[in-house]
């Protein structure tokens, strides 16, 4: 099982308080917005092989300069992106345990996380994002006018001993949706 330090507290950021919700529920992310939305799309924005940021390889346990496979994606509730999401693996385990995300397309990656009896989950970790770190600036590509922290939670997700991490930064139009 894979234990890598996280640089990311396992408490939520003061002030995320209109977030909370969002960022400690256990379960889907996906089903939680499709509950509560007319029409649920993904949106990818990228996939393939790429060097990711130094405290993913961390937890990932690869050298920082090793690339691994990460995928991006907007999920968007009745036309509006919501939440931006971020999954990266090892290109091993890529070939092996979670193959499978090839193939996602715009099938949002909570369908398999969420549906595999054999993927675990270890404890959230969340972090206030500003403009400097690189998943708040491709996340605050889909805003008119980013507020100057976002939101974020990140878990890893384990199948057959391979991690993936999954990364979901929480855009202001969240809050909007129904509770």
């Amino acid at each position: 099982m894979f234990s890598a330090p996280h640089d990311w507290p396992t408490r939520l950021p003061s002030l995320a308080d209109a977030y909370a919700p969002w960022l400690r529920d256990h379960g889907s992310l996906t089903a939680r917005i499709q509950q509560r939305c007319t029409q649920f799309a993904v949106q990818t924005m990228r996939s393939g092989d790429a060097r990711i940021a130094f405290d993913e390889s961390n937890v990932l346990e690869i050298p920082s300069r090793q690339f691994a496979y990460s995928r991006e994606v907007f999920l968007l509730a009745d036309g509006q992106p919501v939440v931006f999401a971020h999954s990266a693996c090892t290109l091993q385990s890529l070939r092996g345990a979670w193959r499978s995300m090839r193939g996602l397309g715009n099938r949002s990656l909570g369908s398999l996380l969420f549906t595999h009896p054999l993927v675990t989950r270890q404890p959230l970790h969340y972090q206030a994002l500003r403009s400097t770190h690189p998943l708040y600036r491709r996340a605050a590509n889909a805003l008119r006018n980013p507020p100057p922290i976002l939101y974020a939670r990140r878990s890893l997700f384990t199948l057959h001993h391979a991690p993936l991490l999954v990364t979901e930064v929480f855009l202001p139009e969240i809050l909007r949706l129904p509770k």
